[in-house]
């Protein structure tokens, strides 16, 4: 016989191979239209903005959250003919916010700087050979044996 065991906010069942055996009486709940855990994307049904949207990635909660809701908010709810065209202040507020936090807000023009002066560092494989002499196989002194042309002396003596 199964037994259940409340623990906090869960509940654990433990069952037996004879509950396995009889077709489960589970009964299925439809679903709630108006659960605000439901994930719906980034509106709501009712028009509102959903801030748990994974969409946001996490910039509604973050230490600039506040500004970056009212910016957000006053564009979705804008109803001038260029669309947020009056948000511009909280637009500002939050890039201020932003550049206040750059290991949390990294720019695009930090992340390409990152990527290249990585690109132009060398490698350890590229610094050993710089530093050791005649560590790569080839030499730009010495010619390649496939460019130089084959021994053609006495083909034509017999």
């Amino acid at each position: 016989m199964s037994s259940v065991r409340d623990e906090g906010k869960d509940r654990i069942i433990f069952v037996t191979k004879e509950d396995h055996a009889t077709p489960s009486s589970a009964e299925l709940v439809e679903e709630d239209p108006d659960d605000p855990y439901e994930e719906r994307g980034l509106i709501l049904p009712s028009g509102e903005i959903n801030w748990n949207c994974p969409c946001l990635g996490g910039m509604a909660s973050g230490p600039c959250g506040t500004e970056f809701k009212d910016a957000f908010s006053c564009f979705h709810y804008s109803k001038e003919e260029v669309k947020g065209s009056e948000c511009l202040e909280h637009f500002r507020a939050m890039q201020e916010c932003i550049q206040r936090y750059p290991e949390l807000y990294p720019q695009e023009d930090d992340k390409v700087q990152k990527e290249q002066s990585s690109e132009t560092e060398p490698t350890s494989q590229d610094s050993a050979s710089a530093e050791t002499p005649g560590a790569d196989s080839t030499s730009a002194t010495e010619p390649d044996s496939d460019s130089m042309p084959p021994n053609t002396k006495g083909s034509g003596e017999s």
